[in-house]
């Protein structure tokens, strides 16, 4: 019995030294597993535009897509300010990870829109996000100093965002449409912030928001609340459904859609176009073709004449009075008496058909004259 009792402690002393041990060798193994994630490491940390870096990862999914970007305004422990807006996109390159979730490849180096600081930034395209960054220095850009923000301030929205302003009539012909958006916030951290950096970015279907910096100027003391007020523009033409995304620190705030009417002064301005300008193409033609074309001297001269019918009969009638009244005269009215009755014989009537002579008398009076009886 003394034997199983001294034997049993030493049997529970070698357990406990043997788990020990194995917990031991274990922890280095959950460290790295915890410490494991997405990382970016750099061939230089310098380098100035026109040449190229080689960028490696690990830490990554295993054939996953990754984008490599260039950006400005950025810093690993803050990010990308300005998102994509603030890197250099024409230039960026595409990479898919291996089976270990590794990746090596050669990035151009392009200066990005924004002054540095400057990071290379690596991030998932399809699936779960992840994203890294490593501090890239770009020979030549410029370097400006980040907005100053206090890491113990945070936003907290705490009214309904709204889109103050109308459209006007220029908007209606295809001027950009612009608003104002308006928030309450209320700072529910520890610390004040100053001139806080929001992001407002505007999305259109099923495309991201571009997202453009808005800095306010003021201080939001803890528990206190300030009313924002931030302009939002879109570009010209724009028309149809939009969404108009707040971020602040990372994290959106706030979402509010807008509705964009289609700018019709530009269809009538294209309708009338449409019209006006055949026309005007086809009475400049016909102009042409009546300057161009020979006249028919034969037609022209019969429509001349029918339109001055009236005129010429006048000429013609006139012509024809005065030839008459020039005649030289005929001869002698020839005249006849009988008794106390002169009988005057008309030119365009013979003697035989005087309207004056005696009835029954066809010939001359030779036996019925004074002169005869007086002689018999």
């Amino acid at each position: 019995m003394n034997r199983r009792h001294r034997c049993g402690p030493r049997l529970w002393a070698a357990a406990l030294v043997l788990v020990t041990a194995l917990g031991l060798a274990a922890l280095p193994q959950l460290t790295a597993s915890a410490a494991e994630g997405p990382a970016v490491t750099l061939s230089k940390s310098q380098a100035g535009t026109g040449g190229s870096i080689t960028v490696s990862g690990s830490g990554w999914r295993s054939r996953t897509l990754l984008m490599m970007l260039i950006c400005g305004q950025s810093e690993p422990g803050r990010g990308v300010i300005g998102g994509t807006n603030s890197c250099a996109n024409a230039d960026g390159r595409a990479v898919t990870t291996g089976d270990k979730g590794t990746f090596s490849k050669k990035l151009p180096v392009a200066e990005p829109p924004v002054p540095c600081p400057c990071v290379v930034h690596v991030a998932t395209v399809t699936g779960d996000k992840a994203q890294a960054d490593a501090v890239l220095k770009v020979a030549g850009h410029p370097v400006k100093a980040l907005p100053a923000q206090s890491g113990g301030g945070k936003l907290s929205v705490l009214t309904d965002t709204r889109l103050d302003g109308s459209s006007g009539v220029l908007t209606w012909f295809g001027a950009p449409a612009s608003r104002t958006f308006v928030f309450t916030v209320g700072n529910v951290g520890s610390a004040p912030l100053k001139d806080p950096v929001f992001q407002v970015g505007t999305s259109h279907g099923v495309f991201a928001p571009q997202w453009e910096d808005q800095q306010w100027r003021g201080t939001i003391a803890p528990g206190r609340k300030a009313q924002i007020k931030l302009p939002v523009e879109l570009t010209s033409g724009a028309h149809g459904n939009y969404l108009v995304s707040l971020k602040f620190g990372g994290k959106v705030l706030a979402e509010q859609p807008w509705g964009v009417g289609r700018p019709w002064g530009v269809t009538l301005f294209w309708i009338l176009l449409c019209v006006v300008v055949p026309a005007a193409v086809f009475r400049i033609g016909m102009a042409v073709v009546e300057r161009v074309r020979p006249r028919r001297s034969g037609g022209a001269g019969r429509h001349r004449g029918a339109l001055r019918f009236p005129e010429l009969a006048a000429r013609v009638t006139k012509s024809r009075l005065r030839d008459s009244s020039r005649r030289a005269p005929g001869p002698p009215r020839a005249t006849s008496e009988t008794g106390t009755h002169t009988t005057t014989a008309l030119p365009w009537f013979t003697p035989d058909t005087d309207p004056g002579a005696p009835a029954g008398q066809l010939s001359a009076p030779s036996d019925n004259s004074p002169t005869t009886k007086g002689n018999t």
